[in-house]
């Protein structure tokens, strides 16, 4: 049992000894099938507080010789598997985390030296004379060791990609660690001897420079989590379940927390729901555990269409993404696509694979966007957020004709004159158009359902507002009348399901007219 080498499953153990623990053992049974074939290279990115180090943790405490972790896993998912003991702790792990690396050296330029000279005496010390003395690389130790003896490595890295991240223009110090990791997996030679290669990270394989490095893994990211998807952070039942567990209102937990769709699962950011849950308290937690720094330097960059993005995101609307050319590193960026990108894999905004759209998953990341803006003063937000407050105070105060004109200005000066005459326009509009509604409402929903239909969008107010702000249902329609949307949410009900979480409520129905241009408004007030 090493520092690096054959670690024992102390790590591991804590996690499950927490309060809340999550079982995503079944995700070893997934990392068998791997073994020994050409798909066990695995680079398994995802943003900070998503379990990166915990699965790291597993995988080690599960497949290392220097743990006897058999009863540490008893009773956990993987446990209830067939074969569960065929590989359980029957293999030599090499586990290290680059960035614990990097700060126990204190320069970047000593943390390859400092993991190989470690590495290489704990080699040593388990076989000996079959590792050379002249060899001077892990890479050829586990060559040796192979040939010797036929065993394979299971090797675990965790935050795999901080040079790439921290130390981004750092030239040497890439060069160097990119040499370390060719070494190590690239090649025939590796194959014989790595049995499985585990990389998490948060961002995914570097395209350029890492690319000759790495290209033999497999990837899966917050773009496309594929298998992983339910490993990558917490599922709506698993969350159902700590809200029952913990007496917490679901809807609320889903309304801060949730909005990572991947592979048809809700993910929910693992960090955030345990907080609320042990402290009892519905909050951003982003800040705790990092800056909004990096966010604030991306979404400053002036690119073309980048800071109209953001404000059509912070309204509530998706944006289209083109993912393709993004280099997976924090200095190459060609276009506001890479900026979304890189978004993506931070964990501030989420991807809909289908519709190839970003969007801000919840109202935590929400308040994070919100506070990155407000000390940068962009004058494009400011303008709409005094034409938002006025359009919002008429709404309030049932100014019918204010709201439709305030409406139609905005749709002249933000719809492009070829999506003009479009019903989803008039949407993304009227998000644009209650965007000073972020600061009483949450994210607005679509397609609430409500009674027997969905109303297009519904505004709830946050708790602190509840009393003094009514619940905003809101129901559009095109080339008919706004009386036509009004009379559809009355007739459908809208209102009976939204009486379990608001007070009042304000009906607005929207109408927009083709021929006439025309927007006009019907507004009713609903008291409790």
């Amino acid at each position: 049992m090493g520092l690096f080498v054959n670690p024992d499953c102390s790590a591991f153990k804590a996690a499950v000894a927490s309060e809340i623990y999550i079982d995503k053992t079944s995700l070893i049974k997934h990392t068998n099938q791997m073994l020994g074939t050409l798909q066990a290279f695995v680079c398994n990115s995802r943003p900070r507080r998503f379990g990166k180090s915990v699965t790291a943790d597993m995988l080690t405490a599960y497949y290392s010789k220097g743990a006897d972790a058999s009863e540490l896993f008893q009773g956990l998912a993987i446990s209830q598997i067939p074969g569960f003991t065929k590989h359980l702790n029957k293999y030599d792990v090499l586990h290290f985390d680059i960035q614990w690396c990097f700060k126990e050296c204190g320069k970047a330029e000593a943390t390859v030296p400092y993991i190989t000279k470690i590495v290489l005496n704990e080699l040593r010390q388990l076989y000996g004379k079959i590792v050379p003395d002249d060899v001077q690389k892990i890479s050829g130790a586990l060559s040796a060791i192979n040939a010797a003896t036929g065993n394979k490595f299971v090797i675990v890295i965790d935050e795999w990609d901080v040079f790439i991240r921290d130390e981004s223009h750092n030239t040497k110090v890439q060069e160097q660690y990119i040499d370390f990791l060719r070494n190590l997996f690239k090649g025939s030679e590796p194959a014989k001897y790595v049995a499985l290669a585990y990389l998490t990270g948060i961002l995914p394989i570097k395209k350029v420079k890492t690319q000759s490095a790495l290209n033999n893994f497999d990837e899966y990211t917050m773009l496309d989590a594929s298998f992983f998807a339910p490993y990558t952070g917490f599922t709506e039942n698993e969350v159902k379940t700590l809200c029952s567990r913990y007496h917490a209102d679901f809807t609320a937990v889903k309304r801060w927390y949730d909005g990572y769709l991947l592979d048809d699962y809700h993910i929910y950011n693992p960090k955030a729901v345990v907080n609320a849950m042990l402290r009892g308290r519905l909050q951003s937690y982003w800040s705790q555990t990092g800056t909004y720094q990096t966010i604030k330097t991306l979404i400053d960059m002036n690119f073309a269409g980048l800071r109209t993005a953001i404000i059509d995101m912070l309204a509530g609307n998706s944006v289209a993404v083109n993912t393709n050319f993004f280099q997976n590193d924090m200095i190459s960026f060609a276009s506001k696509d890479d900026i979304l990108t890189a978004l993506i894999h931070l964990g501030y905004l989420s991807y809909d694979i289908n519709e190839h759209t970003a969007s801000i998953p919840n109202e935590e990341i929400r308040q994070e966007f919100a506070g990155a803006i407000s000390s940068n003063n962009w004058s494009e937000l400011h303008a709409f957020e005094i034409e938002s407050t006025q359009l919002l105070n008429a709404v309030l105060d049932g100014e019918t004709a204010v709201v439709a004109n305030s409406i139609a200005k905005l749709h002249d000066e933000y719809a492009s004159s070829i999506r003009y005459n479009d019903e989803n326009s008039l949407s993304s509009v009227l998000t644009i158009a209650f965007l000073s509604t972020m600061q009483y409402y949450f994210k607005p929903i679509r397609e609430f359902p409500t009674g027997r239909g969905f109303a297009d969008f519904v505004y709830l107010p946050k708790p602190r507002y509840k009393e003094n702000y009514p619940a905003l249902i809101v129901e559009l329609k095109w080339n008919q009348s706004a009386k036509t949307a009004l009379d559809q949410i009355k007739e459908r009900n809208y209102t009976q399901t939204l009486e379990q979480y608001t007070g009042n409520m304000l009906l607005v129905g929207i109408n927009y007219d083709k021929k006439s241009k025309k927007h006009t408004c019907c507004i009713e007030q609903i008291k409790k």
